[in-house]
């Protein structure tokens, strides 16, 4: 994994440029290169994964530069392809193979892609500048416009060191964040003219031109296949996925909660290795005599990661996190996402993911697997099935707002979702089912996706993720919501698929979340921190009604204060106040009402 940046500006300057990069060190640090030119600034910072000796960037061949963050699960395949068409190669590195293959296919190219990106492509003759993104948010990609300026990076931090664009939030995006934040709205750069590119897509600029286009999104066709004939099929695609996923030029390790997707992937990974697998788990300090039941969070991971540990004699790495460092390093999560995030589990995976660097630098990890195999309880459960079933207390989020703001979080809500659900062809708008699909596809997966790859790479650990595979999502897409949700059992097609492999206990154990904090120090911080800046400064009042984040702070109620799904509650939300005051002060940042 890496950073890419790119700077089109009337007065580039080399040093500033040098800083911008320098910014998104943690993306990379085992090479770093430059291309200058008067008409482009490119800049790279590498973690070498494959042809470690080579692959440094930007790479150049001909009148073409590329930058590229991101691994190539199919290179083998499109090398071979190439090299037929009388193409040679000097690097076993995937940036040559994706490089050459542009030059070759063009904007087709990305029909061809398979694996996680975002890469630029600059042709020095025309002056065109080319973007692509993988088809499900891996890999981050942001840019940004101002009349003939134009700036792209793999973080927003980099864009606003550029001077293109300023650190302003407007009503429309205090709307936006407010409305769906810790998540985003489709394409949201958070700031004023600022954007992401968004999965799927690509981007042309030229002359001080944008042209974007789709190139991917999900098919709809009609499948016949019996449950039996799914099982397999399923158990095939996923199993492909995660092998291809396993090429490296440096050691694997995977992450393993005990929980079924997590569990599926060192089963495959351990069967497939020639040596023995190392496993990862994170947990709290003194998480076990805080830990409260509900509808979400159902069991403790230390029992079935054993379980996963003795059957496929793993090197399993028990890490606990104090819940001091939690506390410490939402300072460091917050800089690392560049806006409020979601909190705990930030600082937890930020930390686990610094211990996993110490001896690995790539790791297999199972997100994206309830949100294509109908494993949340909004899938299943009618009561939470609205437009977005993770934003699950809007009233509440709408009565903390400054009533003088005039933000109507509903419309907001609303126009969101139906701007969405547009993008599915109208059959499929009529199914509630592929309605949930898409929505946790575009919205909640990216938001996962996203925080995977701040925290990891904040650490400068590569995350691969074997669920977020194409032809597995295509298939699934199509398949009978009866298939995934039966004998009210959720995933009940992911666990027929891989019950001859796994113990039983894993195959029957419900799904549990990434772990949070339950420990009563946690909330008694972030409380202290926020009334802290709230007596510091007024940076929230002009956003929140003080008077309702107070009732917050006093209130005897621990936990009952739904703000984002699963993930965040009372402790969280006082934290994310706490991030938000602190974003507003460290980025500068101006609120233009």
């Amino acid at each position: 994994m890496c950073a890419i940046l790119g700077l089109i500006k009337k007065d580039k300057q080399i040093p500033l440029f040098k800083e911008m990069l320098e910014l998104m060190k943690c993306r990379g640090n085992d090479n770093k290169g430059y291309y200058f030119s008067d008409d482009i600034y490119l800049g790279h910072k590498r973690l070498a994964i494959i042809d470690l000796e080579n692959g440094n960037q930007p790479m150049r061949y001909q009148n073409y530069i590329i930058v590229y963050n991101g691994e190539l699960y199919n290179t083998k395949e499109l090398k071979e392809e190439l090299i037929k068409s009388g193409i040679t190669f000097e690097t076993n590195c995937d940036t040559e193979v994706v490089l050459k293959c542009y030059i070759y296919y063009k904007e087709k190219v990305m029909e061809k892609l398979e694996g996680i990106y975002a890469f630029a492509i600059y042709n020095t003759k025309t002056k065109k500048l080319f973007l692509g993104r993988d088809r499900f948010g891996v890999k981050p990609l942001y840019y940004s416009k101002k009349k003939k300026d134009f700036v792209f990076a793999s973080a927003i931090k980099s864009i606003l060191k550029s001077d293109i664009v300023k650190p302003i939030l407007t009503k429309k995006e205090l709307a936006n964040i407010l409305s769906f934040g810790p998540s985003k709205r489709l394409g949201s750069g958070i700031f004023k003219d600022i954007y992401e590119l968004r999965p799927g897509h690509y981007l042309i600029y030229k002359k001080g031109k944008i042209k974007i286009k789709r190139y991917w999104n999900i098919k709809s066709y009609k499948c016949l296949d019996t449950f039996r004939e799914a099982s397999e099929k399923v158990k095939k695609l996923l199993t492909d996925s995660i092998k291809r996923q396993m090429i490296s030029d440096v050691p694997i390790a995977t992450l393993l909660s005990g929980g079924l997707d997590s569990s599926i992937i060192t089963a495959v990974v351990a069967k497939n290795m020639n040596t023995k697998l190392t496993t990862y788990s994170i947990d709290y300090e003194d998480n076990e005599h805080y830990f409260k039941h509900n509808n979400f969070t159902v069991s403790q991971d230390n029992k079935y990661i054993n379980i996963m540990s003795e059957s496929f004699n793993t090197n399993h790495q028990y890490k606990k996190i104090t819940q001091q460092d939690v506390v410490k390093l939402l300072k460091d999560t917050l800089y690392l996402r560049d806006y409020p995030g979601m909190i705990d589990i930030d600082s937890s995976l930020y930390w686990f993911s610094k211990e996993i660097r110490k001896d690995y630098k790539v790791i297999l990890s199972g997100e994206c697997a309830d949100e294509i195999f109908g494993g949340y309880p909004w899938f299943y459960r009618k009561e939470l099935n609205n437009q977005f079933p993770w934003i699950n207390n809007i009233s509440y989020r709408q009565n903390l707002i400054n009533k003088k703001l005039k933000i109507n979080l509903k419309k907001v809500i609303n126009k969101e979702y139906k701007k969405t659900i547009k993008e599915l062809k109208h059959k499929d708008r009529k199914n509630k089912y592929k309605k949930l699909f898409y929505i946790n596809m575009t919205h909640f997966m990216t938001t996962l996706l996203d925080r995977k790859d701040r925290m990891t790479m904040g650490a400068t650990v590569e995350a691969r993720v074997p669920f977020a595979d194409t032809k597995l999502i295509e298939y699934l897409w199509n398949l009978p919501f009866d298939y995934k949700y039966h004998h009210n059992t959720e995933k009940y097609l992911l666990r027929e698929a891989f019950k001859d492999i796994l113990p039983k206990d894993i195959i029957n154990r419900k799904k549990n979340p990434y772990p949070k904090t339950h420990h009563p120090y946690f909330l008694k911080e972030v409380t202290k921190l926020l009334k802290e800046r709230l007596n510091k400064n007024n940076n929230l009042s002009k956003i929140f009604d003080i008077n309702e984040i107070n009732k917050l702070l006093n209130s005897n109620d621990t936990d009952d204060i739904p703000w984002f799904g699963q993930l965040m509650n009372k402790p969280q939300l006082i934290a994310y106040l706490y991030q938000f005051d602190l974003w507003i002060e460290k980025y500068n940042i101006e609120i233009k009402l």
